[in-house]
């Protein structure tokens, strides 16, 4: 199957440091290419992958420091999509819903993962009025707020096998690694680590737009020596970071979409204590390769007893539910039935039943 898979251009596919969505595509991609499939990336010049690669930008946008505006790069993106379309079967979109107009009116074969929180009331009037395009989920949590779109699937993110290795030691410390804003719970988690008198690293990214909470919230809390504010780290420290942790604290009060750093901790044998809002409750198997807990006593309950989980048995579960070839396989089905419904075979882009604007 030809594939085109459009990243945002935040950050490099993959990320040098911080930055989910990107983090998938990666593996999506890299795992799509391994099975067979002739697969087009568009993503920032500085992205590093065995498909073929457009580029609207020569680096990342986030580290760019001459890098103004955004948009102009993203528009630029999507006509480099426009022109390419007639040489895929599909065209799977990471961008949100930036590209509902471009995929309307040229009738391109298109699905998109939303990577984000949909509970957002501006969301509502976009979506009603772009209703037929098919959409993906990464959790049915994630569903919630717009039940009435055009879903087609929830496919849980996956990791590649042999990208963590298990670390079948107890660990040193609770681990935090995310972003410093408010819905995260970073001061939650530094809570929590006082009270059970548990070292807290926290490794983390730190926005432009945050710097004033870190500053007036957090850095205040960082007076005890047991709390160590590591900051932001890149794919190669992760494997140590998380697998020598006890526990990954994920305490953010918002409506998760799905939480990534959840199943690298899972797949290093670490379990992790989150608080059971969005699709928490689905990643973790309650008991088994973590606990949801509701509130910070709970939280506390949970690390205390967190030496009674296998940190064998969370591997094996990151094996069985979060891998990059399982969440390759579930896309590829979502392509194949989308093309089957619209009368198109996978092999030879459906040029007789979608056309590009003669405009």
């Amino acid at each position: 199957m030809k594939i085109a898979q459009v990243a945002p251009l935040y950050e490099s596919v993959p990320p040098k440091l911080y930055g989910g969505t990107e983090r998938v595509v990666s593996y999506l991609t890299e795992e799509l290419v391994n099975q067979g499939h002739e697969v087009t990336l568009f993503a920032s010049g500085d992205s590093v992958t065995k498909a073929r690669l457009i580029s609207p930008c020569e680096q990342s946008l986030r580290l760019d420091a001459a890098c103004i505006d955004h948009l102009a790069h993203h528009v630029l993106l999507l006509e480099q999509v426009s022109r390419e379309a007639p040489n895929f079967d599909m065209i799977h979109f990471h961008v949100d819903y930036m590209h509902f107009p471009l995929s309307r009116h040229n009738h391109l074969p298109n699905v998109t993962t939303l990577h984000g929180r949909l509970d957002l009331p501006d969301l509502v009037p976009l979506y009603k009025d772009f209703r037929e395009m098919p959409l993906v989920s990464i959790s049915n949590a994630q569903r919630i707020p717009l039940p009435w779109v055009n879903w087609q699937a929830t496919v849980y993110h996956g990791l590649p096998e042999d990208l963590y290795e298990l670390h079948p030691g107890e660990g040193r410390y609770l681990a935090f690694l995310g972003r410093i804003s408010p819905e995260k719970g970073v001061d939650v988690a530094i809570e929590i680590a006082k009270r059970v008198g548990i070292e807290l690293r926290i490794a983390a990214k730190i926005d432009r737009v945050d710097e004033p909470y870190y500053r007036e919230t957090i850095e205040p809390l960082l007076d005890d020596s047991r709390i160590e504010f590591v900051g932001e780290i890149g794919e190669a420290e992760k494997n140590e970071f998380l697998g020598n942790a006890m526990a990954l604290l994920a305490p953010g009060d918002w409506p998760e979409p799905f939480g990534l750093v959840m199943i690298e901790a899972m797949a290093c044998g670490t379990p992790t204590v989150g608080l059971g809002r969005g699709s928490i409750p689905e990643v973790i198997d309650d008991g088994k390769s973590g606990f949801a807990i509701q509130n910070v006593d709970e939280a506390v309950a949970a690390v205390n007893k967190i030496h009674d989980l296998s940190r064998r048995t969370c591997r094996e579960t990151f094996t069985q539910r979060f891998t990059a070839s399982r969440m390759a396989r579930d896309y590829v089905e979502v392509y194949h039935r989308l093309l089957e419904a619209k009368g198109t075979k996978s092999g030879s882009p459906g040029k007789e039943s979608w056309k590009t604007s003669s405009a």
